[in-house]
């Protein structure tokens, strides 16, 4: 048997039309505890995306992060309704003794609590996983940081295009007056490490299950940024070897090139060019797809004066050939180049910005939008999909202290004199209720 849901292990063989699901969601009959701030909070996301019970328990003043960068909608960040979409917000008063005796009540019947802020902010207020595992042996806790709970950085406080600046992904750039500027970029720290952080949660949510015993974890969001970058900088300390050890490959005469996509820059047969009304990606670096490709436009010269290596060459440099490919792309659209690389069969792939992939038929395709009428903002769906099944849309992402009361009822089975005690008292702070 495996975990609560008594799912037996399947042989390899079981055939999958006689499989039968249950109606619910993946990691339904999971419950973790949150507290967190700002954007480390995707950690759960992809948890509840799943369907796993997310409780964000949150201080009487709430999570500024509905109020962080932009676009700001009706009043709130889009930050705030992506990464705690499907989620419910409990407001404590950690500092009083009876919000921490609610808290440790709730992770008696968890799986995991998550900090996602600096490293013992809970051990702090007597909230730490050695606290937490006396009243529930099996809980998982992860703490998810800017650097991490070890070294020099560990206590420098950040944002996260830090976490790319640091792993070397990001550089600077000037502007025209000289003056130093953030270049747009894809961020990655900010979202590799949540990712990172939740396949480690369930991988200790499984063991804890069957082995009974709970486990201590943390990520800082830069180790996921360089971790995620690996190419690059292992490419660089494997160039501190000897040359005669660690060379080129065998379509560049062995010649080393620069680390990732660096090494792209002289690239012919894998290359961007101009459409004639946008860019594709042309990536013909194998001789099999080369060939398909210059018999698709009529050009078998082209392969005969440039036959290339049978792998991964990109007919680096050869500017004549770069050229007459230059003419080649203009002369189609983009929709067609890539219909002519599904029929003829070369990878292509059409140039999107973050403003147009939405109008992109493969992402219209793959990625029904959770719409703004009913999450606050249109956001892109978890991406993994199971066959013949939908997964649950997430809840709209809650206002602070939004489901306090439903929470302690359905969790904890308070009732509501005990509610309006703890409400008197203020536990669930003064102004928020």
């Amino acid at each position: 048997m495996w975990g609560r849901t008594g799912c037996s292990a399947l042989p390899l063989w079981y055939p999958i039309a006689t499989m039968v699901h249950e109606n619910h969601a993946p990691l339904a009959g999971i419950r973790i505890i949150e507290s967190s701030l700002l954007g480390p909070a995707a950690i759960t996301t992809h948890l509840a995306d799943l369907g796993a019970d997310v409780i964000k328990v949150e201080s009487p003043a709430g999570d500024y992060v509905r109020e962080m960068t932009w676009p700001i909608i009706e009043g709130t960040s889009l930050l705030h309704l992506h990464v705690n979409r499907g989620k419910k917000s409990l407001v404590l008063d950690l500092k009083q003794p009876e919000g921490v005796e609610i808290y440790k009540d709730l992770v008696k019947g968890a799986d995991a609590v998550v900090e996602a802020m600096r490293p013992g902010s809970l051990a702090r207020l007597g909230l730490g996983f050695d606290d937490l595992k006396e009243i529930n042996p099996r809980i998982v806790f992860c703490n998810i940081s800017g650097y991490g709970m070890t070294g020099p950085y560990q206590s420098l406080p950040a944002h996260g295009i830090a976490f790319d600046t640091w792993s070397g992904i990001v550089g600077a750039a000037y502007d025209e007056e000289g003056f130093c500027y953030i270049p747009e970029h894809a961020s990655v720290g900010m979202h590799a490490g949540p990712m990172f952080g939740a396949m480690g949660i369930l991988a200790g949510i499984i063991r804890a299950r069957s082995s009974g015993e709970g486990c201590m974890l943390e990520i800082g969001q830069s180790d996921a940024a360089a971790y995620m970058d690996w190419y690059r900088s292992e490419s660089w300390m494997a160039y501190d070897r000897p040359e005669d050890v660690v060379t080129g490959n065998k379509a560049d005469n062995y010649e080393r090139r620069a680390p990732g996509t660096a090494g792209m820059k002289e690239g012919v047969r894998y290359q961007i060019y101009e459409s004639s009304d946008g860019h594709v990606l042309f990536m013909a670096s194998e001789q099999a797809f080369w060939k398909n490709f210059c018999e698709c436009v009529g050009r078998p010269e082209l392969f005969e004066k440039w036959p290339g290596s049978k792998f991964a060459d990109h007919a680096r440099g050869n500017r004549e050939l770069q050229g007459e490919l230059r003419k080649i792309f203009k002369s189609k659209s983009s929709q067609e180049w890539i219909r002519l690389g599904g029929v003829d069969n070369f990878p292509i792939a059409p140039c999107n910005t973050p403003q147009t992939l939405a109008e992109d038929p493969q992402f219209i395709d793959r990625f029904p939008l959770y719409p703004h009428s009913k999450h606050g903002a249109d956001m892109l769906p978890f991406p993994v999909k199971y066959i013949g099944e939908e997964l649950p849309a997430p809840a709209m992402a809650p206002t602070v202290g939004e489901h306090t009361r439903a929470v302690l009822k359905d969790a904890l089975d308070y009732d509501d004199a005990r509610l309006a005690a703890l409400e008197e008292a203020g536990v669930f702070g003064k102004a928020k209720k």
